[in-house]
């Protein structure tokens, strides 16, 4: 996953960005920082999971592709891969 845009994103949700970055024990053990990206992946796979599987699509209407386009734009984004 893109650490930068996960840093944007902890900084907006109120986490102490410095500390995200220091080395333990001043900042976060590293398996906090692993969960944390991890838990900010499962997010953005579900937003992906919801766009590109939508009930509300048909395979070839013209939203179903839109909405693959989508999800692999959101992917590219977050720098989730498959």
């Amino acid at each position: 996953m893109n650490t930068e845009k996960l840093n944007i994103l902890a900084a907006q949700a109120g986490f102490d960005v410095e500390r995200l970055r220091a080395p333990y024990p001043s900042g976060f053990p590293r398996e906090d920082m692993l969960a944390l990206e991890s838990f900010a992946e499962l997010i953005v796979r579900e937003c992906i999971g919801v766009v590109k599987g939508g009930s509300f699509l048909h395979d070839q209407a013209p939203t179903a592709i839109f909405a693959r386009e989508c999800s692999g734009a959101i992917k590219q984004h977050f720098g989730v891969e498959e």
